[in-house]
């Protein structure tokens, strides 16, 4: 953890838990409709008189429908990158996450100003989804946020694309690997509700026949793959949080929202005494090099002093 990152991690210490806002990032996959979700999220907390603070991580978004409070895009222009650095799109994206990493840090102040007056930051984050997740700056972003404000994480699922058991499975295995990396509090979303409903879904999670059963007419490789991985997520799927909701009709953010409290409670539970045991190992971790230096200079410098020459020894000698 880097000194921005403790810093932060000894403010949020010393901060009353019930006036830090609860900081939630959207991860999705393009085309999941998290856009269209933040979207709705930041009108049902207006409406419920909770305005939020925004931030959009995405350079490469043309247009977004709702208004931000820090957006990526006011400080680096995602086409100069492509140009200047003779990037493709995937790397301009990355290489410009890189950058407004550098000043993170400043982000973190504006958010602080506005802290005790707000309940909710939501983040928007680039819809290649392996860009975040999985680089340094996407991590230290995740990092920093939850080591200062209670953080959960909403993957968000394109439910009609996922009624395929392959499908789903892909990305049950991409919520896992999420959750195991970060190790917050975390939330799957089931978007667009309101074409196909999330109950196979649940069914699926909860019952590994009904699972068996969609994939009996798959007879490749596959289903005995997927037969496999499922009996192995089943840890997974029993300590889940899962809410289904529709970004276009509204549906379904009552459960979403009731979800990211239990989330915050798990944060404070258990994610944050976790963080305070790594930050005091490390702490001790650099004292006791600290000390190590200290002792090896200290010895060093005893053996430099050399020792009293005889002056009159050296004449005699001189003189035979």
């Amino acid at each position: 953890m880097s000194a921005p990152e403790t810093a932060s991690a000894s403010a949020a210490q010393t901060t009353d838990p019930k006036k830090m806002p609860t900081v939630i990032l959207c991860i999705g996959m393009a085309g999941s409709g998290k856009t269209t979700f933040m979207q709705r999220m930041n009108a049902h907390l207006r409406a419920q008189k909770q305005a939020p603070y925004v931030l959009n991580l995405d350079p490469a978004v043309s247009k977004l429908p709702y208004g931000t409070n820090i957006d990526i895009r006011d400080t680096i222009d995602y086409k100069q990158v492509m140009k200047e650095y003779k990037l493709g799109p995937n790397g301009a994206i990355l290489t410009a996450l890189n950058l407004f990493t550098t000043k993170f840090d400043q982000v973190l102040e504006f958010v602080d100003k506005r802290s005790e007056a707000l309940d909710y930051v939501i983040v928007d984050t680039p819809g290649q989804i392996e860009i975040f997740t999985w680089s340094a700056s996407g991590s230290i972003i995740t990092d920093s946020l939850a080591a200062t404000y209670p953080t959960v994480l909403a993957y968000i699922i394109d439910t009609p694309r996922t009624t395929s058991p392959a499908t789903f499975m892909s990305n049950m295995l991409y919520a896992c690997s999420i959750l195991y990396k970060t190790k917050l509090p975390f939330i799957l979303v089931f978007n667009k509700t309101d074409v196909q409903s999330h109950q196979f879904a649940v069914e699926w999670m909860s019952d590994f026949e009904a699972y068996q059963r969609a994939l009996k007419d798959d007879t490749t490789y596959m289903s005995s793959l997927m037969n496999s991985m499922s009996l192995v997520l089943d840890e997974f799927y029993a300590n889940l949080r899962f809410a289904g909701v529709s970004a276009v009709t509204g549906s379904g953010f009552d459960e979403f929202f009731d979800r990211v409290k239990e989330a915050r409670d798990e944060y404070y539970a258990e994610y944050k005494p976790e963080l305070e045991r790594i930050i005091r190992e490390r702490q001790k971790l650099q004292e006791s090099e600290k000390k190590d230096q200290l002792d090896r200079l200290l010895k060093d410098m005893a053996i430099s002093e050399g020792k009293e020459v005889d002056l009159d020894v050296d004449a005699d000698a001189d003189e035979q």
